[in-house]
Order: C-alpha cells, then sequence, then structure tokens
C-alpha cells in the first residue's frame, strides 16, 4: 500500500513538472518566438481609450502574432495591461510579441516622413506625395482648394498654397491629407507670429508679404541675397515698374527650372508679372523663414534689376545699360 502511494506520489511530481516545462516553454514561445520573418506589415491605430482585447485582434488580424489570447495572457502576466500607449504603430511578422509589446508600452510610435522643400509649390507638393505613395496627387490638390477645410484652418484665401510651411513633418501611418495639411500651416502659423512682432504697421499685408516672399524664395538661391532680391521688387513697386519675375510666368503651368522662354513670358496669366504690373493675386509657392524675413524687411539699395551669374549668385544692377551688359557678359 505504501508503495503505491509513493508510486503515485513520483508520478504526480513528474506530471507537475511536466506540464511546469510545457508552459515555460509556452511563454518563452509566446515571447521570443515571431510568427514570420518580416514579410507582412500591419498598421495598427490604438485610440486612447482602447483595451488590450482590441488590439490583440487586429495584431491576430494583421498576421503579427498567432494568438490574440496568448498575447493577452503574456501582457497581463507582465504587469503591462495597463500601461499600453496609445498612437500609431507599425509592425511585421518578424517581429516577437515581446518586441511588439514592448514597444507600445514605451509608446514607440510610427511615422511617415515627408519633407517639402522651401519654395515649392501646392503643385509640386501634390506631385511629390504621390511619388512617395502617401496621396493622389489629385486628391491632395482637392484638399488645398477646400473651403470648408480653409475655413478651419483659419485661411480666407481660395487656397493653401503659400501658407504650407517647408519643413519635415511625421505623418500618422492612418492619417490622411487633411492631418498633413493642418500640420503644415500650423507650423507656418507659428513661424510667421514668432518673426512678424513689431510688423503689424507694415505696408504690405501678411498675404501680399507671403506672395512677395514666395516669389523671392523661386528666384533667390543663397539666403543672404533674399534681401537683395526683395530690395529689387520693393524698388520696382515704388516706381510703378513691373516686376518681370520669371517664375510668375510659369506658376500653374509647370515648375519653375531657372529658365523661362520667350513664349512663358507672354502667356496670359494673372500671376504672369511680365504682363500685369504690382504683385500677383496669390503666392507662387510656400517660402522659408529667410524669405519671408527677407519680404518684410528688403535691404536699402537702388537696384532694380539682377540676372543670374549661372553659379548661383546674382548681378545686381541700378539701371536698364548696366543690366544689359550684365547679361551679355552671364547669359550670352
Amino acid at each position: 500500500m505504501f508503495s503505491v502511494n509513493l508510486s503515485t506520489k513520483v508520478i504526480c511530481v513528474s506530471a507537475v513538472r511536466i506540464f511546469l516545462l510545457i508552459c515555460l516553454f509556452w511563454y518563452l514561445t509566446c515571447l521570443f518566438v515571431s510568427p514570420g520573418q518580416g514579410s507582412v506589415v500591419c498598421n495598427i491605430s490604438f485610440p486612447p481609450g482602447s483595451g488590450i482585447r482590441t488590439l490583440a485582434s487586429e495584431l491576430k488580424t494583421g498576421g503579427v502574432i498567432r494568438s490574440s489570447w496568448q498575447f493577452i495572457l503574456m501582457t497581463r502576466l507582465r504587469g503591462n495591461a495597463h500601461r499600453l500607449k496609445a498612437g500609431e504603430y507599425r509592425f511585421n511578422d518578424g517581429m516577437t510579441p515581446e518586441t511588439i509589446m514592448n514597444k507600445i508600452v514605451s509608446g514607440a510610435v510610427d511615422y511617415r516622413k515627408f519633407t517639402l522643400p522651401e519654395g515649392y509649390s501646392m503643385y509640386q507638393a501634390a506631385e511629390l506625395l504621390e511619388q512617395q505613395g502617401y496621396f493622389n496627387k489629385d486628391s491632395f490638390l482637392e484638399k488645398c482648394r477646400d473651403k470648408t477645410l480653409l475655413l478651419r484652418l483659419g485661411l480666407k484665401e481660395s487656397s493653401v498654397e503659400g501658407y504650407l510651411f517647408p519643413a519635415t513633418y511625421n505623418l500618422p501611418w492612418g492619417g490622411g491629407e487633411e492631418q498633413l495639411l493642418e500640420q503644415m500651416v500650423g507650423r507656418f502659423n507659428k513661424v510667421y507670429a514668432a518673426i512678424s512682432k513689431g510688423e503689424a504697421a507694415h505696408q504690405f499685408s501678411r498675404h501680399e508679404i507671403i506672395t512677395l516672399a514666395s516669389i523671392i524664395e523661386k528666384e533667390a538661391v543663397l539666403p543672404e541675397e533674399k534681401p537683395l532680391i526683395s530690395s529689387v521688387f520693393y524698388n520696382r513697386l515704388q516706381l510703378g515698374m513691373p516686376l518681370q519675375s520669371d517664375p510668375t510666368a510659369v506658376y500653374g503651368v509647370r515648375a519653375f527650372s531657372g529658365k523661362v522662354t520667350k513664349a512663358d513670358i507672354q502667356l496670359p496669366s494673372p500671376y504672369n508679372t511680365y504682363l500685369n504690373k504690382g504683385l500677383p493675386p496669390g503666392p507662387i509657392g510656400n517660402p522659408g523663414r529667410d524669405a519671408i524675413l527677407a519680404a518684410m524687411n528688403p535691404a536699402k539699395t537702388d537696384y532694380l534689376y539682377f540676372v543670374a551669374r549661372q553659379d548661383g549668385t546674382h548681378q545686381f544692377s541700378r539701371n536698364l545699360e548696366e543690366h544689359n551688359r550684365a547679361v551679355v557678359r552671364y547669359l550670352k
């Protein structure tokens, strides 16, 4: 009788050990074994207030974990069920469940980065966004002119042109065109507010400043020449001379590449400053901080002309005779 009881106890202890080893193996598998090789990618939006069950279900549906209930149990055993941070995340099936859990606990959210270069128009921005696989360019341009969105952004203009501040932006994987436009216009508002202090009595409105700045941005290559180029346009405006800025002639037709043809400058357009005196009706691109400052604070000169030297700099002239000599020297 004694031997039977002892044998039973030995069997029970062995069974418990085997069970514990199975549990340990399962737990280690849950922590450190990924379901794939990284070929399956899943973008997860984890809004504030969401529960771990919803998260685990989306991870399972996305193919980046094998079992939702294993993930829930692992997270709770580690005491992390209430430490998960809301945000946009990007996972692949080559990541272990522990790696996924730690990423959400640490709040290491994922973004798509988009950089808008200085001077780019909204048309160029739309093409760049489409090339990089973010949005359809026509859809983006439609949002750029959406009256309801413009009102929400505090813009009275017909489009966002000029108010998309050139910078690098983090766009959540689930974010749309409106979210990016809100970031870009929001950045513009902050920058403009910071640099326009004391400019309330300026002779130009904000829209006119940005319009002029957009032309300066297109014309200038070197930051130090922007105030000089600005002075040329100020002097011309005061004398009632047309600005005759090459980039304005092709706005809305094609991107300015540094040169225009005779046919370009004869194109009928309200933006063409060869055919129309004064500033165009709106910006021809999105200027950066230096160009905006130059539009507010032109250099004190009597220059009326400038021509590119083909090395990034410009030759400035006070009269047409000087300018013609510069054109012959640098262009012909």
